[in-house]
């Protein structure tokens, strides 16, 4: 009899289909567990799987009494409760570097895109303004890539490969981290030392407590008005109140967006805006990571019913 696994996030079924070749999946479809299976289904219970993102408390985690781990689909993890997790010897995995490469791509994607106003030249092609001559304060010459200054907030696997991306572009790279690390870039030793130099700040750090909102008012006016801000993060991270009022009243001169703060609703003030160019959560969306991070998932969950600790554990911070 297959080990059963109980799918706590909604997922689509195409990225379950690796895992149910080996294990029996009790999938909620995104509803709370207690509403979908009996609570004698749910004491058997020994491992799960989650969206990282998703709430995952005490409460919760009560319901399962057999539970041994606590398995993030990704790289992160910030809806788990670490704490009601290890007091309850529940073992946490996540997905390490498994989508840092297209993450930093769409990093990389938002911030052109939003820097060279790509969304406002494809529509000024497309309603023939181009091709009519037409005249548009829009399509003025925008700052290049050369010599200009990126600041990354966060160099873990993912700060890191935006960060080398950016120097090829032959940009000047500041970081803002934890921890200083022995990189060839500039570090600075608070972010908003890092938001005074730079002209677009890359938000690459883990969300939590510590981080949320940190990006607010105070640090958007650092950019100025000639400054950009990038998230592939978590919406968490910036206050979006204040991201709107920054865009609106050109404090800042624009954004890429990748996560919100309410997925998947983007507030309309945010979507109203013309100098945002937004992405449905889709940084690690990529053949190559879903494969990266299955691997990851499949090794968790083989080496919890096998009793061996977790091979891509969730380290304390």
């Amino acid at each position: 009899m297959a080990d059963k696994v109980l799918i706590y996030s909604r997922f689509p079924k195409t990225m379950m289909a690796r895992f149910a070749e080996r294990f029996e999946l009790l999938d909620t479809g995104g509803k709370p567990a207690s509403e979908v299976f009996s609570a004698e289904e749910l004491s058997g219970i020994r491992a799960l799987l989650t969206a990282g993102g998703s709430p995952l408390g005490a409460e919760a985690m009560d319901l399962f009494p057999k539970l041994g781990a606590i398995v993030c689909y990704g790289t992160g993890y910030d809806g788990v409760d670490l704490k009601a997790a290890a007091s309850r010897n529940i073992a946490v995995g996540h997905s390490p570097g498994a989508n840092a490469a297209s993450v930093a791509d769409i990093a990389m994607t938002l911030m052109l895109a939003t820097t060279r106003r790509i969304l406002v030249a494809d529509q000024y092609v497309r309603s023939g303004d181009w091709a009519a001559s037409k005249q548009s304060p829009m399509m003025r010459p925008q700052a290049g890539m050369p010599g200009r200054r990126i600041g990354v907030y966060g160099m873990g696997e993912i700060g890191r490969k935006i960060a080398a991306r950016c120097a090829a572009f032959e940009s000047e790279i500041g970081y803002f981290s934890r921890s200083k690390y022995d990189l060839p870039y500039q570090y600075f030793p608070t972010l908003e030392a890092l938001a005074d130099w730079c002209s677009v700040l890359m938000i690459a750090v883990r969300a939590g407590a510590e981080t949320q909102h940190v990006v607010n008012a105070d640090i958007l006016g650092r950019l100025g008005a000639d400054g950009y801000v990038v998230n592939i993060s978590r919406g968490s991270v910036i206050d979006e109140k204040a991201l709107v009022a920054a865009l609106t009243d050109k404090t800042i001169a624009g954004a890429g967006l990748d996560v919100f703060e309410k997925e998947p609703h983007a507030p309309d003030a945010l979507t109203a805006l013309p100098n945002v160019v937004f992405a449905p959560h889709i940084g690690g969306h990529t053949l190559e990571s879903h494969v990266a991070m299955q691997g990851c998932v499949l090794a968790n969950l083989t080496a919890s019913f096998e009793g061996r600790p977790l091979p891509h554990a969730v380290k304390s911070a």
